[in-house]
């Protein structure tokens, strides 16, 4: 469904993803794991078009998307839920999720909404909450409903995790391996390599702006180099 190569992009003169190639196929959960500052946040904002590339290919369903607008792709089922939430903080956790429907007119969005209610029972007993108010671990699951409305056929996660609490992120990943049973594709970017790896299909380590091991989740997750790395084993 997704694939990338030779994907490079700069800001001036750093190069901050050094030709980075991956793909993601239907119905899969890939991680994309690394340290902090290794180029995965970089590698998701080119292919989602929030930040132009300076070379190589991006395609989507099979079809060349580099240069789109985020808008674009987000129409045709390409979402992310981005580092940090961003979430509309002087709005209520409803009129968040139906901004997720924007681009939407048809008449489900009620429906999709109890949904997302369903996966996110928190949310349900907070409907009328303003988002600004609600913890870190609440706002980070309003930012994965509010992407769930626009019914993404790939959803990209960059670090759901961070900053969030142990029992927290316990939830937040429950609810990613939910949302991947419940037939989307996954993309998760992630610091956090155990968890990573321990829910995905495959997975590919990113370090210094480049993807230096692809393979099966599995086996990165028993490989000596990865353990040492990123496990502290």
């Amino acid at each position: 469904m997704l694939k990338v190569s030779g994907l490079k992009v700069a800001y001036g003169g750093i190069q901050a993803v050094k030709g980075v190639s991956f793909e993601v196929h239907e119905g899969e959960l890939v991680s994309l794991i690394g340290a902090n500052g290794a180029g995965k946040t970089t590698t998701l904002k080119a292919v989602t078009g929030t930040q132009p590339p300076a070379d190589g290919s991006i395609e989507y369903l099979g079809r060349p998307i580099k240069g789109q607008g985020a808008w674009d792709l987000v129409r045709q089922g390409l979402v992310m839920v981005p580092e940090g939430r961003g979430t509309f903080t002087r709005m209520t956790i409803t009129e968040n999720l139906q901004m997720g429907a924007f681009i939407r007119n048809d008449s489900e969005i009620d429906a999709d909404i109890d949904k997302v209610f369903e996966i996110f029972p928190r949310l349900k007993e907070r409907r009328a909450q303003l988002a600004g108010t609600m913890s870190g671990g609440e706002q980070q699951m309003l930012a994965m409903g509010r992407a769930l409305m626009a019914r993404p056929k790939v959803l990209l996660l960059d670090e759901p995790s961070m900053g969030l609490s142990p029992i927290m992120v316990d939830k937040i990943f429950e609810v990613v391996a939910d949302i991947h049973k419940r037939g989307t594709t996954v993309l998760l970017v992630e610091q956090n390599a155990s968890r990573a790896l321990g829910l995905a299909d495959r997975g590919y380590v990113m370090d210094s702006g480049e993807i230096t091991m692809s393979g099966p989740a599995k086996a990165l997750l028993n490989d000596p180099k990865v353990r040492a790395a990123y496990l502290g084993e």
